[in-house]
Formats: structure tokens, sequence, C-alpha cells
């Protein structure tokens, strides 16, 4: 090919590449309509606000709760008073059966029940179903989020769902598991009737409880040690009598690795001995203790329980891929490698942000205390951080640290299984707080901020102040010019709202819309052909022109050799 037409086509691939540079132009930006999302109300509306005042039912006193969606005052008075107790239209408002609660004999003559049966089920949420072709009972944990999950739930008298209907789940079928609350000396009865197609067990993880064997049923929940394992269909009765109080746990041990992570895991708490000491037998939302024990009300003003858990996204699918118990065994047991996992959701009480901002919010006042009981039930260790303030760690694992020895801090270590008990003062000393305020508190390990990947989201909630509170129970963000709204979307979560497209009101940041030019994708496609066709050109005329260069190179040779040749000696 004559070198003309080699220099020829070597101009044209530069001159197309230039031009292509220069026909390439920026994205519009595309702002998203809030009208097309999928806008929910920041409060439960299901809920009704009158939840939220201080009352007394059936003799049973409740605290006032302000968040947005607090825990069925009937179910507190039913928790006290054992489901035996309260009156029957009582009884109706809660869902519980008849005998979900039981209490029974003074044994102590000190003016409080001391023989407790708690009866227990093991729900599916968000599990597939042969007789409907989507997910139910559902339960979502953050818009739109709807992982499989498996929970102990306090024994009810209805439907799965809230009714005919509704796929939604009864609200006492819900993450966590509750937190069952006993005292000191009580003669309790933990009874799970498993209502569920896996077998399943109890694992009383540091209550004070005896070791003991059978043909088929023992008190530690252990099938390799105690006992065999509880199969679907059958009854068996957990009983002990603590001599210990503390921050304790429960959950099940058949298949641990996978059946704990599935949800099956609870807060138990053992609280000190004290006369007329009707305790809250079940907290069913978590959160606000709005009947505490006797003991913490002598020493504090409110009381929180503050469950974390988090789950492998991989692992819930499995349940909504099939309804074949054989199949779920089969990728659960043998093909479910957790080795190899990755938790993608971060929960607070059984829910991730934003609905953490409805029911685990601790709102406090100046000068108070507050007791918070801390459990992970997750697979990693997490370092909850207190914003605006230093808590003081109390207890650990149920038992009480020295008091001279016990550490302040904002930071909070917590392994897999292990509770923490801690006094949050909310004295403004630049100490114990920094003032009053909307405070976060949230896991410092960033991926424990995200909800499947997805910031803001995760265990995240905030310590406020009732006079940084909203009359609807939510904080006063958006006195600040800050908007929670998208937040409360399902698109957020599933990646098509631009996290920051209302900062500005250009949208600056908002999403690009189709591009005029070639892509990113599309220029370095063409950048690699127009390298390779120089590389090409430069290899052919290297071919072509192979005996002028050789001689080209010996003549130069030569006259190199030339030169040396005529230099003086």
């Amino acid at each position: 090919m004559p070198i003309r037409i080699v220099i020829a086509l070597l101009i044209f691939s530069l001159l197309s590449s230039a031009a292509v540079q220069a026909s390439l132009k920026l994205p519009e930006t595309v702002k998203v309509d809030p009208a097309a999302l999928t806008a929910e109300p920041m409060c439960d509306p299901k809920i009704s606000p009158a939840w939220r005042e201080a009352q007394e039912i059936d003799g049973v006193k409740i605290a006032a709760s302000p968040g947005c969606s607090p825990d069925n005052p009937a179910w507190i008075a039913a928790a006290v008073k054992g489901t035996n107790h309260v009156s029957m239209d009582t009884l109706m408002k809660t869902g519980l059966s008849p005998d979900a609660i039981i209490k029974t004999d003074d044994l102590d003559g000190d003016g409080d029940p001391d023989r407790i049966i708690i009866k227990l089920e093991i729900m599916e949420l968000n599990g597939k179903s042969p007789d409907f072709p989507g997910l139910v009972p559902t339960f979502d944990i953050a818009p739109g989020v709807q992982p499989g999950a498996w929970v102990f739930a306090p024994k009810t008298s209805g439907m799965s769902t809230e009714n005919f209907e509704s796929v939604r789940a009864n609200p006492l079928l819900r993450l966590p598991s509750p937190v069952i609350r006993v005292e000191v000396g009580d003669i309790v009865q933990i009874v799970l009737e498993n209502t569920h197609y896996f077998p399943h067990s109890i694992h009383l993880h540091g209550v004070d409880h005896p070791f003991s064997h059978g043909d088929h049923a023992g008190q530690d929940g252990v099938p390799q040690t105690s006992e065999v394992e509880l199969m679907p269909g059958g009854r068996r009765v957990y009983e002990f009598q603590a001599r210990q109080p503390g921050t304790m746990f429960y959950h099940c041990h058949v298949q641990t690795h996978t059946h704990l992570a599935m949800g099956l895991a609870g807060m138990i708490v053992v609280e000190e001995n004290r006369p007329n000491n009707w305790l809250q037998t079940l907290n069913i939302g978590a959160g606000h203790v709005r009947h505490p024990s006797v003991a913490v009300r002598e020493n504090f003003d409110q009381e929180y329980d503050l469950h974390y858990h988090a789950m492998d996204k991989e692992l819930s699918d499995i349940i909504q891929k099939y309804n074949d118990p054989r199949l779920i065994a089969r990728d659960m047991n043998q093909r479910y490698d957790i080795t190899d996992s990755t938790e993608d959701y971060y929960t607070l009480n059984g829910l991730s942000y934003p609905y953490t901002l409805r029911e685990s919010l601790i709102i406090v006042e100046p000068d108070q205390k507050i007791k918070l009981r801390l459990l992970n039930s997750g697979g990693e260790s997490i370092a909850v951080h207190t914003h605006g303030h230093h808590a003081t760690i109390t207890h650990y694992d149920g038992v009480e640290h020295n008091p001279v020895a016990q550490i302040m801090r904002d930071v909070f270590d917590m392994a897999p299984a292990q509770r923490l008990d801690l006094k949050l003062e909310t004295v403004n000393d630049g100490k114990h707080s920094y003032g009053e305020g909307d405070w976060l508190i949230h896991d410092h390990r960033e991926k424990g901020i995200t909800t499947n990947g997805m910031a803001e989201g995760g265990s995240m909630s905030s310590i406020v102040y009732k006079s940084y509170l909203h009359d609807s129970g939510l904080p006063k963000v958006n006195h600040f010019g800050i908007d929670l709204n998208k937040f409360f979307t399902k698109e957020y979560y599933e990646r098509r709202l631009p996290v920051w497209q209302d900062l500005d009101e250009w949208s600056s940041l908002g999403s690009p819309g189709g591009q005029t030019g070639l892509g990113a994708q599309e220029q370095t496609s063409l950048l690699n052909g127009v390298i390779g066709l120089l590389i090409g050109l430069v290899i052919y005329l290297i071919f072509a022109k192979r005996e002028q260069i050789k001689q080209s190179a010996i003549a130069a040779v030569s006259r190199l050799k030339g030169a040396k040749g005529s230099n003086p000696k």
C-alpha cells in the first residue's frame, strides 16, 4: 500500500475520533416527579393516636409513649395482668389467645403472681404460599422491603393476616421475637407450640435453668446434647426458676446458623424481686417499656429494649422461592454456605430506617436517667454510637459490672449474642449530654446504616428530646429544611429516586437523562478501535517497508563504524 494512503487513513481516523468527541454533550437532568412515587404516611395510619397517651386499663397503669407508632396499650395490660385476668373487652382488643399469658399463685405472699406460663408459636413472615402467588403474611421492615423471616410470636386467637382482604401480617406476628420479662424466683414455663414446617427448639441463653434430659425433652434446647428437635405440630415446655437478675437471650438452637439468623431470637429479662412487682411479661413491639418493674422505677425514669439484628438476603430469599419444605431444607442445610454470607438487612427492634423513627426513638427530657437494654442477635459485631451523649455500661451479659470500674463511652462494641445494660443520663454537663436536640444513635460500621446496601437505612434511630419532638411523634426535622418524605417511598430503596435530587432548586445532582452523544462504554470501545487501527498500521508499515528499513539500518551502522574508524589514535 502506498505510503500516502496509509497517512490518509491515519489522518481520517484521528479526525473521526475528534469529531465524535466534539459531538458528545452532557445529558439533561431528569427530575423524578414526586407524584409518581409510592409515598406513604410517615406514621402508620392504622395505629390510633390515643395509644400514645398515659392511661389505665384493667387497673394497669401504662406510661405515655409519645412516638408516632406506640404499642397497643391492650397488649401491655394483658402482659401485666395475664390474659387470664383481663376483661373480655381488653382481651378482644389484643388478638391474643386466652391462654397466651397465664399468671397464678403468689407463692411468696408479696402481692404478685409467681407462676408464669407463656405460650409461643413459630410463624413465618414474607414467605411463599401454595395458595397465593405473592408473599404472605407480609411484614415490611422498611418501605417495600420484605425479607423472609421466622419469629417466635405470642399465641394468637386470630388469623396470620390482619383480615380476610389483606396480606399484611397480624400485628402480633412481627420482628423481633417478643421480649420476655419475669422476676427472680418466678416459676416460669415457656410453652413452645411448633406451628411451623421445620423442627425447632428454645435455648435459654444466659438464663439460670437446669440441664435435664429424657426420651425427647430437655431444658437447654440443644439437639446435640440434651433434646430431640421439636417436630412440626409438637409441643414442649421449657421450665426454669431463675436465681439471678439480668438481660438475657433466647433463640432456636436447631441449625442455629440459619434459624437464629432468620429471626428466631429474642430478649429475656429477669428482674430483681420486689413486693407487688407486676411485670410487663411480654414487650411485643420491643422499644419503650411502658410498665417498668419496681426495681427499675427505683433508679430510672424510663426503660427501653433495643434489639439489634441483621439478616442475609441470600438466606431470606430461600423461603420466597419455594413452598416445599424439602427444597427449603435442602437449600438451607446443604447449599447455603454461611462462610460466604453477607448481612444485607440491619434492623432495630425488627425495623430498618425510616420505620425505626416510628417505634424505636428514645424520647427523653433533660435531667433524666434512662435504662437501655441492648441485644445483638446478628452474626457480626456491631458498634453502637450515641451522638451527643456518653452512657455508662452497668452490666455485661446480664452480670453487673463492679460500680467503681463501670465504663462511660459513646461507642459500644457488642459481639454476636452479647447484651449490654446502659445508663443514659440527660444532664447537660458536656459529658453525659451535650444538651437538647435530635441526636442520632446508630451502628458505626457504615454498612449498618444501609438497607440492602442503600443508605439511609439500617438500624439508625435517635435520642430525641421532647422539645425537638413534633406533635405527630416524629422529630421536628422539617423545621430545619430536612425532608424525610423520600425515605417513606419504596422507590428510594429500589434505587429509582436520586439521593440528592432536591438539595437545590435546579436539581444539580438529580438523575441524568438520555445522552445525546455516545455513552462512556461506546467512547471506550471507539477509542480502543482507533488505537488498534494505529497499531495495525504501524505493524503493516514495518512489514511492507522491511527491505527499505533493513537497508537504512545497514547504512546507518556502516556510517557509525566509519565515523569510529576515522578517529585518530
